[in-house]
């Protein structure tokens, strides 16, 4: 899908034309990948557009960037305010938003000393990732033939745009064979994740997900999901799940900024449950969605007015 061009995209304190936002070819970046991200999802809201959860995604670019060695010369306030008027700038609401921290121009090889830090926030809009249709009646997915890496190879608590080109493999295996999407596994076998979401299963009314293990990504749609699962009294669980558990769930889900919920109707061309959204997914989807998009009260204190 394309990018939706917008007015502008801040620049280390300065708000830039969409297509004056430009790194140097030899940048490290470019060369190397170093760069650290977020995804953040603005909503539309009766109060107008709000911030789904912004606290917790800076401290994770803040978390990211420490892992990685980053200098980020931005304190969480200075980036909220600078998120905020970069929506009202572009005049949006339902929008996507991505800070990057990206070392630029100064490095020809591996050691980043030396090197600047540059911080970019862009903000488009950006519709239902896995599109209307798999929102409401389930995706097809396969196990992707690639794995994650193993613990201590890649920290990957830490949000870096390198360790997306794994999932881009994923991916592009997965649509090539007629799939929307593709589930991990990791270097043990076991369930990890999909190419940048979370997964759940769901197997007599309790809900598994994979645990924070060296695999995945702490994610935090995922961690709202398993807020409003326990709010409804639902028996979570965090545990290692075997490749086969994925074929004999009742429901399985994605979760991320950019799938919000998303239901799963078949892995490998065998169905789960009846072969459509499940109805306790489809639930916490709505849940999920009520807050976000302001239909019920913010109990969580989830949302940030932009206006």
């Amino acid at each position: 899908m394309a990018i939706t061009e917008s007015k502008y995209i801040w620049k280390d304190g300065d708000f830039v034309a969409w297509w004056d936002a430009k790194v140097h070819i030899l940048s490290t970046a470019v060369q190397f990948g170093s760069s650290v991200f977020e995804g953040i999802r603005s909503y539309a809201t009766p109060q107008g557009p709000a911030i789904f959860r912004l606290p917790e995604h800076l401290r994770r670019l803040q978390d990211s960037c420490k892992i990685y060695r980053f200098d980020l010369p931005w304190t969480p306030a200075q980036l909220t305010d600078a998120v905020r008027e970069l929506v009202r700038r572009n005049e949006l609401t339902a929008c996507y938003v991505r800070p990057m921290v990206l070392r630029g121009y100064g490095s020809p090889g591996l050691d980043p000393i030396g090197t600047t830090s540059e911080t970019w926030i862009a903000a488009w809009t950006w519709g239902t990732y896995l599109g209307p249709d798999g929102m409401a009646e389930g995706v097809d997915v396969c196990v992707s033939s690639w794995q994650r890496a193993r613990a201590n190879t890649y920290p990957t608590l830490a949000k870096s745009a390198g360790h997306y080109n794994n999932g881009q493999l994923m991916k592009a295996e997965a649509t090539t064979d007629g799939y929307a999407e593709a589930i991990a596994l990791g270097p043990d076998g076991l369930v990890s994740e999909g190419t940048g979401m979370n997964l759940f299963i769901i197997r007599d009314g309790v809900l598994y997900t994979p645990p924070v293990d060296g695999s995945i990504l702490q994610g935090i749609t995922r961690d709202s999901v398993l807020t409003l699962a326990r709010e409804m009294n639902i028996t979570c669980r965090e545990q290692a799940i075997p490749r086969e558990m994925l074929y004999t769930a009742d429901e399985l889900f994605f979760t991320g900024t950019a799938t919000e919920v998303a239901p799963i109707r078949s892995v490998d061309r065998i169905p789960i449950g009846k072969g459509k959204a499940g109805e306790l997914t489809l639930e916490l989807q709505k849940r999920f969605l009520d807050i976000a998009e302001g239909r019920v009260e913010d109990r969580f204190g989830w949302l940030t007015q932009v206006i």
